[in-house]
């Protein structure tokens, strides 16, 4: 067993109606991966632009399965003393302050050098134990008694030799300690990594994962996001803010917006008021989807003629 819910991941398409329910509109690929990931018991490699959904995918799927959502933040010098774990070093000063009165009982009767040497280290080893270790996202993950979702988000953030040093993890669900040894899952957790696609990620790394490519949905599908998100948004104001959304994607941006741009000025358009989009409501909102200034100064000029284009869209 995964996880203790692990009887709610039955079919792609249930995972698909499930989701809507929480708010989360996804496609079939979406859901199908979701599915065989939790059935092959295979970390889940996404991989998309900015914005689309891949974070937010794997807060779905711990709502869904009532698990607890283990989320570790990837950045550039990342290493395994913050992502797996670390010594309580100031617990086990105190500690030792303590006991150091005993140190006489414990030296007591020891035979040459040798002897007190042994003796120390077995000493010592009671300040490497589990009860002295502070454990990080991938060691919490697995300890986790009833499964977790384990969220390694954006992997492409850091280092090659972080990358290497997840390999064990995602192989064979275990992590080996040097002070204590090697750590199996209790149950094994679902692992989903995420990456913006900032940089290349290694072939050791793509062959332990399903692999899954969120891009900018499709029309009819950003439009049930919206009204999923923003349900009190008219229809016909709906279709015209997707419909320039698309319009801004097609144009060489240094940010086209993303879905959660999308939601963002559909909920101030709401709350403006507005009933139809025109030049005047563009100008004014441009920056809640763009979030260059070279991108503004770029599509300003050109928001007549991409209403234009719009209206022609829709009369056809």
């Amino acid at each position: 067993m995964i996880i203790k819910h692990s009887d709610k991941i039955r079919s792609p398409e249930e995972i698909r109606k499930n989701f809507e329910k929480l708010g989360y509109i996804c496609s079939d690929a979406i859901a199908t991966a979701v599915y065989l990931a939790c059935q092959l018991q295979k970390p889940i490699l996404i991989e998309g632009p900015p914005g689309v959904g891949k974070t937010e995918l794997a807060k779905k799927t711990s709502e869904y399965l009532s698990a607890p959502l283990i989320r570790m933040q990837c950045y550039e010098g990342l290493d395994e003393a913050k992502a797996l774990y670390e010594w309580k070093y100031g617990k086990q000063l105190l500690y030792t302050q303590l006991l150091k009165d005993q140190l006489g009982d414990v030296m007591r009767g020891a035979k040459g050098l040798d002897e007190s040497v042994d003796r120390l280290h077995q000493f010592g080893d009671i300040f490497y134990s589990e009860e002295f270790l502070e454990t990080r996202p991938l060691l919490q993950a697995l300890k986790e008694p009833e499964g977790a979702i384990l969220l390694i988000d954006e992997i492409d953030k850091a280092d090659q030799e972080f990358e290497a040093f997840l390999l064990e993890l995602l192989s064979d669900y275990q992590v080996s300690i040097p002070e204590i040894g090697t750590v199996k899952a209790t149950s094994r957790p679902i692992v989903m990594l995420t990456s913006n696609n900032t940089r290349e990620l290694g072939d050791a790394l793509k062959r332990r994962c399903l692999h899954l490519y969120i891009p900018f949905p499709e029309p009819k599908l950003e439009q049930k996001i919206i009204a999923s998100q923003v349900p009190e948004l008219g229809g016909e104001l709906r279709d015209q803010l997707v419909g320039f959304v698309k319009e801004l994607r097609m144009m060489a941006l240094k940010k086209v917006p993303a879905v959660s741009e999308s939601i963002d000025w559909a909920r101030a358009l709401l709350l403006l008021n507005v009933e139809e989009l025109d030049r005047e409501w563009v100008e004014n909102t441009l920056n809640l989807l763009l979030k260059f200034q070279e991108d503004v100064e770029i599509v300003e000029p050109e928001i007549n003629q991409l209403l234009s284009n719009l209206r022609k869209s829709g009369r056809n």
